[in-house]
């Protein structure tokens, strides 16, 4: 692994200053996020109550306000939304329940992703599986329609974030021989979901239950994925080998900054400006566009808008000569001429 190049590194030491949480901002966030939530939740109820359709218009801001829970959520991960570790952990902890994900073992997890970005030798904690061409082209004919299937968007957008969130967090996958801990935060975090699902249901019934919450939380969860996936996978992404890994440069260049219009910037919690956070993740999520305000010059920094993020589903190959991110269709003709046959499908 090498540094990177020393004016990256003097980037992420200046960008030190914006680290330090301010509580009362961090009180105020989470009030102005958690309250419309529930008040929006409530609604939705008397409207289900009432037969109206409008309950699946109402749940489109209900998850928006949901995925800024977990934004919130993933900023005291990183130790970064208030002052104090003790109240970024249970706020954490607390927002998990309501978001499906255990708090502890997510963060875990999370800071491994963040640990290892781009590195080509250290992938598979936290990313979205990413093959080269190389490999791709070597696995057999079953296993590179496997990945195809789990790269349409149909899977990665819609199947695959539904599982992910209802089914896979329940367990620590990944973690299971890790001892007692990452089992704690998965059941600890089960255990309170299903006191407040049954006291929820005990309340209100079980249809109008999942006539609210359940398309709150599938829509949330594709949000959740899609910004993901736009953070990293993007054509000029920045993907190497450990020897010629640099945590710098890969934060910087391999994050991309996800511009979006104002209310979808605030439904996100600044998570687009994204490069800025790989490099210092211990900045608060209100104080990022502070960053882009004093440093403009970040701003064009792999910069992608709302209309560019379309064009990155098709890429799913690494092309490690061209160093950028490819689609199936150009790796296939890349690969025609010098190969006898071709293995893509």
């Amino acid at each position: 692994m090498v540094q990177g190049p020393p004016e990256t590194r003097a980037l992420a030491q200046l960008l030190a200053r914006y680290r330090q949480p301010n509580n009362a901002r961090g009180i105020f966030e989470l009030m102005i996020t958690a309250v419309p939530f529930f008040i929006i939740w409530a609604l939705m109820l008397v409207v289900v109550a009432r037969g109206h359709w409008i309950v699946l218009l109402l749940a489109v801001p209900a998850a928006g306000l949901l995925v800024r829970l977990f934004m919130i959520q993933h900023d005291c991960g990183h130790g970064s939304f208030f002052r104090v570790r003790l109240a970024n952990d249970w706020v954490g902890r607390a927002i998990g329940v309501l978001t499906l994900t255990p708090y502890d073992y997510w963060r875990r997890n999370h800071a491994r992703h963040h640990a290892n970005s781009g590195n080509l030798d250290h992938r598979g904690s936290g990313d979205i599986d990413t093959l080269t061409v190389s490999e791709f082209a070597a696995r057999p004919r079953w296993r590179q329609i496997h990945y195809r299937l789990y790269r349409h968007p149909i899977v990665m957008f819609g199947v695959g974030p539904t599982y992910l969130f209802i089914l896979r967090h329940r367990l620590p996958i990944g973690a299971m021989r890790n001892g007692w801990r990452p089992w704690l935060s998965t059941m600890g975090t089960n255990l309170a979901i299903a006191v407040l699902i049954a006291g929820m249901i005990g309340l209100v019934g079980l249809g109008p239950f999942l006539l609210v919450h359940l398309p709150i939380v599938v829509l949330a969860a594709s949000i959740g994925v899609w910004l993901f996936y736009v953070q990293h996978q993007f054509e000029d992404t920045w993907w190497s080998l450990d020897e010629a890994w640099s945590f710098h440069e890969a934060a910087l260049h391999g994050s991309s900054h996800y511009q979006l219009p104002g209310v979808l910037r605030w439904f996100t919690a600044n998570i687009g400006v994204h490069h800025v956070h790989h490099l210092c993740s211990r900045i608060p999520c209100y104080r990022l566009p502070d960053v882009l305000r004093d440093h403009p010059e970040l701003a064009a920094v792999r910069r992608i808008t709302l209309l560019q993020s379309l064009r990155c589903v098709p890429r799913a190959l690494w092309d490690e000569k061209g160093r950028r991110l490819i689609s199936f269709r150009e790796a296939d003709i890349g690969q025609k001429p010098g190969l006898e046959s071709s293995p893509f499908p």
